[in-house]
């Protein structure tokens, strides 16, 4: 038997840290019709936490949400130890700093019930290194979310040296039973899957742009407008597999591969990220932006995203049944 909590006993989330990840994942978990109780030691941080769930609720709602956001539902509590009393997993959205994590982990260490899970969002740090000398090290993992934790259904789990296994297989199911889209990274790297794939892609574009191969608005319309599109439905090997028609991933692989290879021999630099570079950078983007401020572009991305969610919720639908209706008719035959 698990020593952790069956997924039906979860009723109340604590959600520690509440900046833009933090509110982002308060806003998922009642969306899904949990109880939510927040806490984060900065000023002001109960008005901008439901500032950012009453924003963000009307794209819970185009989600399938059927409920409106009611603030019964959240308790903003006053210490970390309020928090974490009485709930049954606990997502950490501190800062990207070790001795901060190292420190906050000690106190939940303490505060959360043993048989509750900790999941920490940190996009880059090792749990390893972030566990070190707790009690109840065992029910710790990373569950990195992608940015807006809210609409972006990836979550990449990952355990530490002194991680349960069964405790980074409980989160994964946890995370797929509420609708999100888990996955098991097998060995801790920093940045953990999702973050280096995307590193590397950036620095080709940083690269390219250092190099003068083409303007920041033409590198970006370079992904969003070819290869980002395939990605939005299929992963890069799917895509592969497919690049080799009827001869599958073998023909592109014999046909294609030692192209790339020698492709991949010319990507070992890496750009300089001086202060002209970076200056570059930024006046690329604002010729792109068009005076467009960053909570317009944020909205425009947000909308956007829901669009593309709800087209591939179709889509799934769509093939669940098509596959029911193939199984009822071989079973018909049989």
């Amino acid at each position: 038997m698990s020593a952790y909590r069956s997924f039906e006993t979860i009723k109340n989330i604590g959600v520690i840290g509440t900046g833009t990840i933090g509110a982002s994942w308060a806003t998922y978990f009642l969306s899904r019709g949990f109880k939510v109780k927040a806490w984060d030691p900065s000023d002001e941080w109960k008005d901008r936490l439901l500032d950012f769930i009453n924003n963000a609720w009307p794209q819970m709602n185009a989600l399938g949400a059927k409920k409106e956001f009611q603030e019964t539902n959240i308790e903003l509590c006053s210490s970390l130890e309020d928090a974490l009393s009485e709930v049954e997993f606990v997502q950490e959205s501190a800062p990207e700093q070790l001795e901060l994590k190292r420190s906050l982990f000690k106190k939940i260490d303490k505060y959360a019930d043993n048989s509750t899970i900790i999941s920490s969002s940190t996009s880059g740090l090792i749990m390893s290194e972030m566990q070190h000398g707790l009690e109840y090290a065992r029910r710790f993992v990373v569950g990195h979310p992608f940015n807006p934790p809210h609409l972006i259904p990836l979550v990449e789990v990952v355990g530490g040296e002194k991680t349960d296994p069964s405790a980074v297989d409980w989160a994964i199911n946890f995370y797929n039973k509420i609708g999100k889209h888990g996955i098991k990274i097998n060995k801790e790297v920093p940045g953990h899957l999702a973050n280096r794939l995307q590193a590397a892609l950036w620095r080709e574009a940083v690269l390219a742009v250092q190099n003068d191969l083409a303007s920041v608005e033409d590198i970006n319309a370079a992904v969003a407008m070819g290869p980002g599109l395939r990605w939005a439905l299929m992963g890069p090997h799917m895509i592969m597999n497919l690049t080799g028609g009827t001869g599958g991933f073998r023909k592109m692989l014999d046909h294609f591969g030692p192209g790339i290879a020698e492709w991949w021999k010319t990507m070992n630099e890496n750009p300089e990220l001086d202060e002209a570079l970076k200056q570059e950078l930024i006046n690329g983007i604002k010729v792109e932006a068009k005076g467009r401020s960053i909570a317009q572009l944020e909205e425009e991305r947000d909308e956007q995203l829901v669009e593309l969610l709800k087209m591939l919720s179709r889509k799934k639908t769509s093939s669940l049944f098509t596959n029911i209706l193939r199984t009822k008719r071989l079973n018909r035959l049989s």
